[in-house]
């Protein structure tokens, strides 16, 4: 992260990521799909590495070998065609953006660091400290219930972060300017997608 500064003389935090050249890969139809979506494209890789189904889907179009492949739906199609190239110059300054991402792993955790659990008691005899405490409501049902806040893998998951507003476009280098945070380290691939929703920038 990094920041910026406004016509105010106020610093924002900023992240600043850059957007690749993505190719659409595939137009997909509401008459024979159901629902308008496109495919796009991301980072070419070696063919040897990919298996005859991946790269004859991209060869059929005329199309590079391509590591990772995505699915957005949009309203219409009309703007779309195979092969186009989506870069910068589809977002605009003010724009609301919706980003995910894997975020950071942090290991095995406790339930105090996982869910924010208080810890017990450090004196008087007692030896509840960060103990998770009754996990079971007791001979009925007689089973730990699904979905009990424990002890266990914290991060590495798929997180979303709606509504971040873009500040800034450098189309020389294909770099959008983020306000705040948004999920995951330092070069970790990012699925960027419109919020449909258009603000000022104060």
């Amino acid at each position: 992260m990094t920041q910026v500064f406004n016509k105010d003389g106020l610093a924002l935090p900023v992240t600043v990521i850059r957007v690749g050249n993505c190719f659409i890969t595939q137009l997909k139809t509401e008459s024979i799909n159901g629902y308008n979506a496109i495919q796009i494209g991301y980072s070419k890789r070696q063919r040897i590495r990919m298996n005859k189904a991946e790269l004859g889907h991209l060869i059929k179009n005329g199309l590079p070998p391509l590591l990772h492949l995505q699915e957005y739906k949009v309203p219409d199609l009309n703007h779309y065609s195979l092969g186009q190239i989506i870069n910068v110059n589809h977002f605009k300054i003010g724009q609301l953006v919706n980003v995910s991402g894997k975020s950071i792993g942090k290991g095995f955790s406790g339930n105090q660091k996982r869910h924010k659990f208080k810890r017990g008691p450090m004196t008087h005899g007692s030896k509840n400290h960060r103990a998770p405490g009754s996990i079971g409501p007791g001979t009925t049902p007689g089973r730990v219930l699904p979905g009990k806040k424990m002890a266990g893998q914290l991060g590495a998951r798929r997180i979303t972060v709606s509504k971040v507003r873009i500040l800034g476009i450098d189309e020389k280098q294909n770099l959008l300017i983020l306000k705040g945070s948004i999920p995951g380290k330092s070069g970790n691939l990012l699925s960027i997608s419109c919020s449909d929703q258009l603000k000022k920038i104060k």
